[in-house]
């Protein structure tokens, strides 16, 4: 807005000092009420100190403080954190995304045999003590990052290269997770280490190609192995098989033989017997029997006189055959 010569001008009155003050005041009191209250989130445990001292802790929800006297730091004791070492994740999701460059310094590590592993790992944990996690270690991130490397160097270097690369993963794992929550114990961290996983073990790469060799030879064995087994357990067994058919049907031919063998002594020893009190009458029908088995078998008989003369006219020779 242009002013021409003449015209009043009017500038805004001026704030008295009672104004001020009231201002001033209510600022005051609005920060007042601002640090009277503060509130603890669902996974958090608020840790209260009064000029610097340890007075309280307080549980999720909306508390009251002293303002300016009293200070509040909320401590995750819910939240599982995560430590990563020889690698670090930029991005994780579907196609996590890894960092390009190599912590060889955590995760060059000498094992039993004196070879050489890469081990890459993964700490989860979480914070079970609120109070001696703030005032017991200073820096407690580093502390737990150092007792790690620590533990896992120790028992690596317990183990052959070839245990810590292949069956023994699981154990480094669990023993490394028991090592470390030992230590932290003893120095009263108040950290509860939940996970220990190993990501990823490998030969320096130096040496890679010779070790994937040696493993493929390792392989390859193992399956010449298993393969000889294989064919030993369907031959051996078939053979055993067979050789036991055969010492069976052996057995109960010759449990046969001798039951016949016996039958037949038995019955002759009784027909004997029989013969012994009736001589006569045993041949007799051992003559009867014995003809009538036979008899059926000759087919067509004749029986002649003694005393005939021509015996011609009494066959038929017109029969068939001439019989």
């Amino acid at each position: 807005m242009a002013y021409e010569e003449g015209d009043e001008v009017r500038f805004p009155m001026p704030l008295s000092k009672k104004t001020i003050g009231w201002g001033i005041l209510g600022i005051i009191l609005i920060i007042i009420l601002i640090s009277l209250f503060y509130t603890i989130g669902p996974e958090e445990v608020g840790v209260i100190k009064r000029w610097g001292r340890l007075v309280r802790t307080t549980e999720p929800g909306l508390h009251f403080k002293i303002p300016f006297a009293e200070t509040v730091t909320k401590v995750k004791v819910k939240y599982i954190f995560k430590g990563e070492f020889g690698f670090r994740t930029l991005r994780a999701g579907v196609e996590t995304i890894y960092a390009p460059e190599r912590f060889e310094e955590e995760s060059l590590m000498l094992t039993g045999d004196l070879n050489v592993a890469v081990v890459e790992w993964i700490v989860q944990y979480k914070i079970k003590d609120p109070i001696n996690y703030l005032f017991k270690v200073r820096d407690v991130q580093k502390t737990i990052r150092d007792l790690s490397e620590s533990a896992m160097r120790q028992i690596v270097g317990d183990r052959s290269v070839d245990e810590v690369l292949t069956v023994g993963r699981i154990e480094v794992a669990l023993e490394t997770q028991e090592k470390l929550q030992q230590i932290l114990d003893s120095y009263d961290v108040g950290i509860q280490v939940t996970t220990v996983k190993l990501k990823d073990v490998n030969p320096p790469d130096p040496v890679k190609d010779s070790f994937n060799e040696v493993n493929v030879a390792k392989q390859d064995r193992e399956t010449t192995i298993n393969q000889a087994w294989e064919a030993y357990n369907k031959v051996i067994p078939r053979a055993k098989g067979e050789a036991e058919k055969t010492i069976s049907q052996a057995e109960g031919y010759a449990v046969n033989r001798v039951n016949r063998s016996m039958g037949d002594a038995n019955k002759f020893v009784a027909v004997w017997k029989e013969y012994q009190m009736a001589k006569d009458v045993t041949k007799r029908r051992l003559y009867l029997e014995t003809l009538g088995e036979i008899l059926p078998k000759i087919g067509r008989t004749y029986i002649i006189d003694v005393d005939q003369k021509g015996i011609l006219p009494l066959l038929s020779l017109a029969e068939k055959g001439g019989e």
